[in-house]
């Protein structure tokens, strides 16, 4: 049948109509997806890379895939990448620890026993290479609507001088009035002191000797065996161990701190460990005096690292009983005492004083142990440094000893209110602390108020910064896809390749013996704009490749044989078919980074000769300037152009 001429001009134009309508009804799922395919072409062309740099996804095999809470680039030029329990309960619960050894050049993997929850730990670089990790988690937070057993320390006191009493998790203590508490943890009370003390009668006269007996302490956290309310106290009382008889009974008692039903924080572990990079394990040494969460390593410039901060035992901040490890003795011994929030940054100064520019990653009160400063170990002086602009937002800020670290400048980038608050700042600052009285001053702000920035100094003296949320754990999907590089000299930003992965909270950013940067991890506290869907941690890995190593691959300088230690006169010659290209020497302290915080990163100048065939570079002799340890050697151009790195001791 023939339609009249009529009828199909009417369903022709119904056709079109149609096709246009569900056109409409399309266009911005169209224009995204054109959209989106326009960004991969434009940022794939060869210049844009060349000007901004590029993003590149690792391949990480499913068996390999963990929660990276922690990064530390070894001498070996391998990543150990540490979890722990990863911040997942049913694994700390189940006893499931992860360490991954990553090496980027083959792209391999490699899983590590890891014998203690190093969740929340703190780490250094020692001088030989090994790397010192201490502390991590003994227990879970519970909030309070989940806490239905009366919980806190419980002092246990040691009166016999003669042997150490060793209780056992789940030793029960007794009230005289017959309430009863469990201890969570194993408990070593050593001896107690044996002393004399000297009297004298009312003619004074001495009097013999007296034997003086000092009672041990040690404090373990406790629970009580009943649910309820009626076994929380606010009372101290002794309290007898049950099981002891006789003078063991006499002895040995329990003094009782606040026990109640309120949020029990998460709590710390005394545990200490080398990690060996050639024979890839940890190596059990001391154990801290102070169980420790969240405390700051740092190195010092003798090689001695300082334990800083952290949760305790029973999940209280540590009051500034700070510790310092002897890599040479295994042992740890008490340092100056002084308060900081947990895991706060302290860069190796001048005189081998540690500056304080007041980041640090979370517990403790607004009032206290906020203020930057200048902390002289020596007399534990503490000289403050004013100028910083929003002091109250320093909490999960970025911090770094800004390159070369001749010129002894910090900068302090972002930050946000403390605890879960919603404020985050763009705020930048740096402070001179060459001058006799320094004090911070503005920097550009960043593109926005932003927590958990990552920052990463590069071997052509830019910091490169990504990622980060403006609010708390990347809250209301507030994650900032944006990278830039700071210029020290010309204090200013420039734009660099946005990264395709979100990264807020526990993620991490490391510069690479290639010159590239691999970021790890984030662990945000919802997944949705409405936060209504918990968080999922982010197991995907990034490499950025700056634009230098783009535009000019084919002319990147090299260095071929040469020393893994220096000579007598603390330099270093290098073979190269090429010294024209080499313009500058910097020597690279490798990170071990967690929580924003990297106090291990460092770059120095180096003076530089070059003859027809070769480089050398000389290292300055100041161990506060170059302490003690392995470094990455990196020359560049007059382009900025890094050379691979090549790994050198320095004693």
């Amino acid at each position: 049948m023939v339609l009249p001429t009529s009828q199909k001009t009417r369903k022709t134009v119904l056709g079109v109509g149609g096709v246009a309508i569900l056109a409409s009804l399309n266009a911005p799922a169209a224009l995204d997806f054109a959209g989106e395919q326009y960004h991969d072409y434009a940022i794939s062309r060869p210049e844009y890379m060349a000007r901004y740099g590029s993003w590149g996804s690792v391949d990480i095999p499913d068996k390999f895939r963990t929660n990276a809470i922690h990064a530390a680039l070894l001498h070996t030029g391998k990543v150990l990448i540490v979890a722990g329990s990863g911040n997942e309960i049913k694994k700390f619960d189940a006893g499931s620890f992860d360490t991954i050894l990553w090496d980027p050049k083959n792209n391999t993997f490699k899983k590590i026993p890891t014998p203690d929850d190093f969740f929340c730990s703190g780490h250094a670089q020692l001088p030989d290479g090994r790397m010192l990790v201490a502390g991590g988690t003994a227990r879970y937070e519970r909030l309070g609507d989940e806490v239905d057993r009366a919980g806190g320390g419980m002092r246990v006191k040691n009166e016999n001088p003669d042997k150490a009493v060793v209780l056992k998790k789940g030793t029960r203590f007794r009230s005289p009035a017959g309430v009863e508490y469990v201890s969570k943890f194993d408990v070593t009370v050593p001896k107690a002191k044996r002393g004399f003390k000297v009297t004298y009668n009312q003619a004074g006269v001495m009097q013999p000797w007296r034997t003086r007996i000092t009672a041990s302490e040690k404090r373990v956290f406790v629970e009580a065996v009943e649910k309820g309310p009626l076994s929380a106290t606010d009372t101290q009382a002794q309290y007898e161990v049950v099981g002891l008889k006789g003078k063991d009974a006499d002895n040995t008692y329990g003094l009782s701190e606040r026990i109640n039903l309120e949020k029990q924080d998460f709590q710390g572990i005394r545990a200490a460990y080398e990690f060996d990079p050639t024979a890839e394990k940890y190596i059990p040494v001391d154990p801290m005096k102070k169980a420790r969460w969240y405390p700051t390593l740092v190195g010092l410039d003798d090689g001695r690292v300082l334990a800083v901060s952290g949760l305790d035992d029973v999940g209280v901040i540590d009051p500034g009983d700070n510790e310092i490890y002897d890599p040479k003795t295994k042992k740890w011994s008490m340092g100056p005492k002084r308060y900081f929030p947990t895991y706060p940054a302290l860069f190796l100064t001048k005189g081998g004083k540690l500056f304080y520019p007041a980041s640090n990653a979370g517990y403790g009160p607004a009032d206290k142990g906020r203020e930057p400063g200048l902390w002289d170990l020596e007399d534990n002086s503490f000289q403050k440094v004013p100028g910083l602009r929003d002091g109250d937002e320093t909490e999960t800020s970025a911090s770094l000893l800004l390159p070369p670290a001749q010129d002894q400048k910090v900068m302090i980038l972002g930050g946000g209110g403390v605890g879960e608050s919603k404020r985050s700042t763009p705020r930048t600052a740096v402070v001179d602390l060459k001058k006799d009285n320094p004090s911070f001053k503005d920097g550009p702000d960043l593109p926005q108020g932003t927590r958990y920035l990552n920052s990463v100094i590069m071997p052509d003296d830019s910091v490169f910064t990504s990622n980060g949320s403006r609010d708390y754990r990347g809250r209301s999907a507030s994650n900032v896809f944006k990278a830039q590089f700071y210029d020290p000299k010309a204090n200013v930003f420039r734009k660099a390749a946005a990264p395709a992965v979100g990264r807020n909270y526990h993620s991490e950013a490391l510069l690479l013996p290639d010159g590239r940067v691999a970021t790890f991890g984030s662990d945000p506290l919802f997944d949705d704009q409405k936060n209504t869907k918990l968080g999922h941690f982010e197991q995907r890995m990034e490499i950025f490749t700056p634009p230098a190593l783009h535009a000019n691959a084919d002319r990147r300088p090299e260095l071929d044989d040469g020393p893994q230690a220096l000579d007598a006169d603390r330099r270093a010659t290098y073979t190269t078919d090429h010294p024209e290209r080499v313009v500058k020497a910097r020597l690279m302290r490798p990170s071990a980074v967690t929580h924003t915080t990297d106090v291990e990163q460092r770059s120095v100048d180096l003076a530089l000769t070059k003859n027809r065939t070769s480089v050398t570079v000389e290292v300055p002799d100041d161990p506060a300037l170059v302490p003690p340890g392995w470094y990455m050697l990196f020359v560049t151009d007059a382009k900025g152009t890094p050379s691979e790195a090549k790994w050198i001791q320095v004693k």
